[in-house]
């Protein structure tokens, strides 16, 4: 857990700390990035890294906690449908997940950062804190889930729990095969065709 020191820090300094680790992670990946190197690119002492943080694995999630939170306020929320009924929430869905690949397009570090941290998935230092980011976002997730209900689009014989977790579950399941994708492949993803599949997942029974 990153410690209230690093808070204090001057916010030069704080970026400093986060650009070298985003630069080594996203490089080199969790398990084969250097701590020593991240320490001498933001030019601290290895004594001041462990006084703001415990550890690798804790710089490795906090740095991807502070990047996942600036691209979901770049992204923003999932926006309200245009019009009723449930194509256009669905139609909603797949533009806001068209949005959130182009933004990691565009973020070649930050997409390879994705990668690390879907790849150190079971190492269970950082379990914890997957959890608590995956928590963060519950709340959105809640919101889809009833604005999606409240148009007919998701179903309502079934606990909204269950549904949560199968979205979930798919989400991450759709992510990482997108993010393992050669580049040239990952340029144009079948997004329509992820969707489709979340959709009948969670729709109405006819």
């Amino acid at each position: 857990m990153v410690r209230p020191r690093f808070a204090r820090l001057p916010p030069a300094q704080q970026q400093a700390i986060l650009r070298a680790a985003l630069d080594e992670f996203a490089a080199h990946g969790f398990h084969d990035a250097s701590l020593n190197r991240i320490i001498g690119t933001a030019g601290i002492s290895k004594g001041s890294m462990y006084y703001y943080f415990d550890g690798k694995e804790d710089l490795f999630a906090h740095v991807t906690r502070v990047e996942f939170e600036r691209l979901l306020a770049d992204v923003g929320p999932v926006p309200l449908p245009t019009g009723p009924g449930p194509d256009a929430f669905w139609a909603a869905v797949e533009r806001y997940y068209r949005d959130s690949v182009a933004q990691l397009a565009a973020r070649p570090r930050l997409a390879s950062l994705v990668r690390a941290w879907l790849g150190a998935s079971p190492n269970p230092a950082l379990q914890r804190a997957q959890q608590e980011l995956e928590g963060e976002v519950m709340p959105w997730v809640e919101r889809v889930v009833a604005a999606g209900r409240s148009c007919g689009a998701v179903r309502t014989d079934l606990p909204s729990g269950l549904l949560i977790a199968v979205a979930l579950g798919m989400g991450r399941a759709m992510d990482t095969w997108l993010m393992t994708q050669p580049p040239e492949d990952a340029a144009s993803p079948p997004i329509g065709a992820l969707v489709g599949m979340l959709r009948r997942a969670l729709e109405p029974p006819v």
